[in-house]
């Protein structure tokens, strides 16, 4: 339990700091500082887990750095080509359809 809450909060803390424009260099920084440097929280002559969590930290910088771009270039995307806006008289077409569907004549009904 406690280590899902550390976890949820360890990953939504980072993703918040990396998207933030002031921080993310030096988060960026920060995360390849902690892959060089021999200070891990989990000491990497050990041999499966210590590089275990310099894999996932390299992972999760790596897939926030991509889904950054990704969103950058769909909102560049966007700007460039904008869906061209529905006018006046495309709308009321669509309202008196709409209305003529909905409408039932009361008349025509057979008793």
């Amino acid at each position: 339990m406690a280590k899902t809450f550390f976890i949820k909060s360890f990953l939504s803390w980072y993703r918040r700091l990396i998207r933030h424009s002031k921080y993310r260099w030096l988060v960026l920084l920060g995360t390849l500082a902690y892959v060089a440097t021999p200070i891990d929280l989990i000491p990497s002559f050990i041999p499966v887990i210590g590089w275990l969590d310099d894999g996932l930290v390299v992972t999760l910088a790596l897939t926030e750095v991509t889904q950054m771009l990704l969103e950058r270039r769909r909102r560049e995307a966007d700007l460039t080509n904008p869906k061209p806006k529905a006018s006046s008289m495309d709308s009321a077409k669509e309202d008196a359809t709409t209305t003529a569907a909905s409408t039932i004549d009361v008349d025509a009904v057979a008793m």
